[in-house]
């Protein structure tokens, strides 16, 4: 089995990785530790799509740009108070920077706090500000219980222009009967795509066929584009055509994401606007340009896969692991890593298709490099993991429920993870040598990352506007 990587350079447009790491790279990962065990504060026993029982509330920077943000999205909060029944949509204010156990203690102290009822506390949380104002390692940790969202814009014009369009898709006067279901991948003849397209992209769409077929799934017929750069025109039409139309839609998405230049980033403004774009077949490269202005997937949403889709972290989950492994395609994905002191960032793409009047409501994309094996884990494709976020989207649940499927398999594996670690403990403690695989700790531990790294960006209460459980 080999680890594909789902990244190519974004001035050449080759792959990073090829091929892809083997599975002996998991031998000689210096993996230490692994995360501390989710802490719940909710019932889940509850209807997650109820805001009367789960609440929603703003998570936003302690600054006065901060400030000005929670101004911008008003009419947003006034939208979900009315939804929750009046009940005040709560705000917590957080210092920029948390790293990992600041943000167990904040979560712990504030959000968890006794003096306010549990069914009181908003599990729906929408996270204000880029990387570097409310940090990703909050919102992961909020997000292995909570149903966590977040809006950044480089602009105000960016907030405003998506809260508008979240409001108008809640009054719309016609909700669509059913919603559609669209598969696209990149077949641009790399292991990494050709990989994503068998053992993810074809047996959710066959799953999907089927159940639509015996109505077991209310959606149109789904419909996939496998490009392979052969047709007529170029393949960025072809993309946008496939996810044009009125009716919304749920896309899922596989293809490289584009990382750093082989001769290095002209400026933090170029990288910023191509990391994370994704390439298409022919060498094309579809950027925050190509989305921005034109209708593309209006009122639906839109499962990003590929590296840095979603954004770029200040530090790699990855580094020490590649930094250690003395083989040339290791090194060549370290460079492209980002290094200290650079500043973290939500990609553009996914920006400025939130941001467009006629885009999607909420996008899923990932935060750091994106591997094969969050889909084929040991050989064996785990498509199931994320078929049921699809079915979720696509049959009207809020975008932050759905996607709480996938995130509780990165729970379930940093359970199995620290378990390893006790188990360890318990065996040294006794005095007997401890037997577990060191290759098959270090297989859990890139599990987790590689699904733990997808993030919802867009208000985790949005849906598709559908007649039956709408966002009505």
């Amino acid at each position: 089995m080999t680890f594909e990587l789902l990244l190519a350079h974004a001035d050449t447009c080759r792959p990073v990785l090829h091929p892809g790491l083997d599975e002996s790279a998991l031998h000689s990962s210096p993996l230490t530790q692994s995360n501390p065990k989710p802490k719940r504060l909710w019932d889940a026993l509850g209807d997650l799509d109820d805001l009367r029982a789960q609440r929603w509330g703003v998570v936003y920077p302690a600054t006065p740009a901060g400030e000005r943000l929670l101004e911008l999205i008003e009419p947003l909060r006034e939208l979900r108070q009315q939804e929750q029944g009046g009940a005040p949509a709560r705000t917590y204010a957080v210092t920029p920077g948390m790293d990992w156990e600041e943000a167990h203690r904040w979560k712990a102290r504030v959000l968890g706090s006794e003096q306010v009822e549990e069914q009181d506390r908003p599990r729906y949380l929408l996270v204000l500000g880029d990387l570097d104002e409310v940090s990703l390692e909050l919102q992961q940790v909020l997000a292995t219980d909570a149903l966590v969202g977040r809006l950044a814009f480089a602009n105000k014009e960016g907030y405003r222009a998506y809260v508008a369009k979240v409001l108008h898709r809640a009054e719309a006067p016609s909700p669509a009967d059913r919603a559609r279901l669209l598969f696209y991948t990149a077949r641009d003849g790399t292991d990494a795509t050709e990989l994503g397209y068998r053992k993810l992209v074809e047996p959710c769409l066959a799953t999907c066929i089927r159940h639509q077929r015996t109505g077991a799934l209310p959606v149109e017929p789904p419909r996939s584009l496998a490009d392979d750069g052969t047709a007529e025109g170029s393949s960025i039409g072809r993309f946008l055509a496939h996810a044009a139309g009125e009716e919304p839609a749920v896309l899922l998405s596989v293809s490289h994401g584009l990382g750093m230049r082989e001769g290095g980033w002209l400026s933090a403004e170029d990288q910023r606007a191509l990391q994370g774009a994704l390439l298409l077949p022919g060498h094309e490269r579809l950027t925050a340009t190509e989305v921005a202005a034109r209708p593309f997937l209006p009122g639906g949403l839109w499962f990003c896969f590929a590296c840095f889709s979603g954004g770029t972290p200040a530090l790699s989950a990855y580094a020490p692991w590649l930094g250690d492994l003395h083989r040339d395609g290791a090194g060549r994905v370290t460079r492209l890593l980002p290094r200290p002191g650079e500043r973290p960032f939500i990609a553009a793409l996914p920006q400025a298709a939130l941001a467009n009047p006629e885009g999607p409501l909420a996008v899923v994309g990932h935060v750091d490099l994106a591997w094969s094996l969050s889909f084929n884990d040991q050989g064996r494709s785990r498509h199931e993991r994320f078929l049921g976020v699809i079915k979720a989207l696509a049959s009207g649940r809020r975008a932050g429920a759905a996607l709480s499927s996938l995130l509780r398999f990165a729970n379930e594996t940093s359970a199995s993870l620290t378990s390893s670690y006790h188990q360890e403990k318990v065996a040294l403690t006794a005095g007997r040598q401890y037997s577990a695989s060191p290759a098959a700790r270090a297989h859990l531990w890139m599990l987790y990352h590689d699904l733990a790294s997808h993030v919802l960006l867009g208000d985790p209460a949005v849906r598709l506007p559908l007649k039956h459980g709408g966002m009505r």
